[in-house]
């Protein structure tokens, strides 16, 4: 049977299997009747969607299998992830389903989805709608009858807002000149009504979604139109979310890039010093910079990694009792607020910290200093546990030796390529990239 879940849903390309007409219908069939079987009773769904081509057809599909199977369905239209997960809590329903593909581009689609309290389906669930896949004995409705009530859409979308209003207290954006690039997704129309409604003066872009120009040179994986934009307009700083907003990156007023380990560094500190982060703890994954981890030690403030991954990092963060966690990709979780990152309140956070300081972002920045990295792809036959390997555990401990305190060594293979990644992060560049092609050559040796 074959593994359709990833750690964030099933994704693929829309129209193909496992996002079919077919398999979508019988995915919502399946979700409906296992949780029926669970709760022992009638289940109710909440769906949302971003803004691509596909996400209309492939709601009805799946609603339409749902109801099929007994569930009570209504829709929040379009919807930010993190939109979803509230609704799902704040209205009592049963299961929230978000069909989005985040930063993908716009052929591609996904479907995820949500438990009340905001974690995603366990895997045994998981497991059973493959198994479900498998047999695929539902069909598709020729038609399934579905529209969206305009109406109640209209009430999660001013809950889901409110929701975020109170989340910064007292504090207003007066003041401050905001570029905030939409990624032409399901934040183009929410972002820039939540900003304005607190008084700040807002520079909207890339909100104009055509169902095809969501993520296109745009949002979190392209700043460069954002940096230039914060610098001509003379903004205070510039947001960009992803597809569906469950991330957020940002531009200070300089025109520098705040990546989420840096958001970690402002917001743990700041935490920190209001007495917030009792744990002591930050979570981050693998992937972090040894920067992030010397300057919240610097504070006495602890680092804690995971594999890459939301999933793990909210694992740990509740494992931990931690407050504060997320991935250099700006996927920032405070699961105090919500179990589901979210774009949107982690820039009103990041906001909150610099109107009550007075400071600039740049200025919040500070402490911060993004060590140099280096990596280097080593094509190999076979992919063998690097510590079962005499001559690569013998110059990996030698490397980080010489790392030690002031650098990191993360050894890793491709999940989908016979490739194994050397990652060196140190003080000096030179440095690092000698390290890292001494120990890429000795891999290349043992196991190329």
């Amino acid at each position: 049977m074959a593994k359709l879940f990833g750690t964030d849903g099933i994704r693929g390309e829309a129209g193909t299997f496992p996002l079919d007409a077919s398999t979508v219908f019988t995915i919502g069939a399946s979700l409906a009747s296992r949780m029926r079987g669970r709760l022992g009773r009638d289940v109710r769904f909440v769906t949302g969607r971003d803004t691509r081509e596909s996400g209309g057809w492939i709601e009805r599909e799946l609603i339409g299998g749902a109801v099929l199977a007994g569930a009570e369905c209504t829709s929040a239209g379009v919807m930010t992830t993190p939109g979803v997960a509230f609704i799902t809590r704040a209205f009592k329903f049963d299961l929230g389903i978000v069909i989005s593909s985040s930063h993908n581009p716009f052929y591609d689609n996904g479907i995820k989805a949500f438990l009340p309290s905001g974690k995603k389906i366990e895997e045994e669930l998981e497991t059973e709608v493959e198994a479900d896949i498998a047999s695929n004995s539902n069909g598709a409705a020729e038609d399934p009858e579905f529209k969206v009530d305009d109406e109640r859409a209209a009430e999660y979308r001013r809950a889901y807002l409110q929701h975020l209003s109170r989340a910064t207290a007292e504090f207003r954006l007066d003041g401050y000149r905001i570029v905030v690039d939409c990624a032409n997704g399901a934040a183009s129309d929410l972002a820039p009504e939540l900003f304005r409604s607190l008084g700040a003066d807002i520079i909207a872009i890339n909100c104009r979604p055509d169902g095809r120009n969501i993520n296109e040179n745009c949002g979190s994986l392209h700043l460069e139109h954002l940096r230039k934009k914060v610098i001509d307009e003379h903004a205070d700083l510039g947001v960009a979310f992803d597809g569906d907003a469950d991330r957020s990156l940002f531009v200070d007023e300089k025109g520098m890039i705040v990546d989420g380990d840096a958001v970690l560094w402002i917001l743990g500190k700041r935490m920190h010093d209001g007495g917030e982060l009792k744990s002591g703890k930050v979570i981050a994954t693998v992937m972090s910079n040894i920067g992030l981890e010397i300057a919240l030690s610097s504070r006495g403030i602890q680092l804690v990694r995971t594999p890459v991954g939301d999933k793990y990092v909210l694992d740990e963060l509740l494992r931990t009792g931690a407050e504060i966690g997320g991935e250099q990709s700006g996927h920032i979780i405070f699961p105090n607020e919500s179990l589901v990152g979210d774009g949107m309140m982690t820039a009103l956070r990041l906001l909150e910290a610099a109107g009550t300081g007075g400071s600039s972002l740049s200025e919040l920045s500070a402490g911060f200093r993004r060590y140099p990295q280096v990596l280097v792809n080593v094509r190999v036959a076979e992919k063998r546990p690097f510590d079962e390997v005499d001559a690569i555990r013998k110059a990996s401990a030698e490397a980080e030796n010489l790392l030690s305190g002031s650098g990191r060594l993360l050894l890793r293979y491709s999940g989908t390529e016979n490739l194994a990644r050397v990652m060196i992060e140190g003080r000096d560049q030179d440095e690092i990239e000698a390290l890292a092609n001494s120990l890429a050559e000795t891999i290349r040796i043992e196991l190329g």
